[in-house]
């Protein structure tokens, strides 16, 4: 049975850090696409950052750029989002994403993911 299993969120006071964990089980990191969202109930889904399966390469939106860290532990199978000097506007339910399929084109719309975790919520208070 595929798995994603978020770990990490939690209350924080404004210019603080958490770290996100995601742990997989029933594939594989290696060559995935792996991804973050987040979302606030009532509003639109935003995906945040991601890692290509095919080259490595990183991206972050522009609201997160500077202050939050993508990262993979493929030997663990685990990955993480650490994020500084968080912000209010930073509270959300956050979502981890995998895609397995090296031929995907990574991005941050949301279908080119087939796996989803259950969320783990952020609360930033100022």
């Amino acid at each position: 049975e595929v798995q994603l299993v978020e770990s990490g969120g939690g209350l924080v006071l404004a210019g603080g850090s958490l770290r996100l964990s995601c742990a997989a089980s029933g594939f594989t990191f290696d060559d995935s696409t792996i991804g973050w969202f987040r979302q606030v109930p009532g509003k639109e889904r935003e995906g945040i950052s991601y890692i290509s399966g095919s080259d490595g390469s990183k991206y972050y939106t522009d609201s997160v750029k500077g202050r939050f860290t993508i990262s993979s532990d493929n030997a663990e199978n685990t990955m993480f989002l650490q994020m500084n000097s968080l912000k209010p506007e930073d509270s959300a339910i956050y979502y981890c994403a995998a895609s397995p399929d090296p031929a995907v084109v990574a991005g941050l719309w949301g279908l080119e993911y087939d796996y989803w975790g259950q969320g783990t919520q952020v609360t930033v208070s100022s």
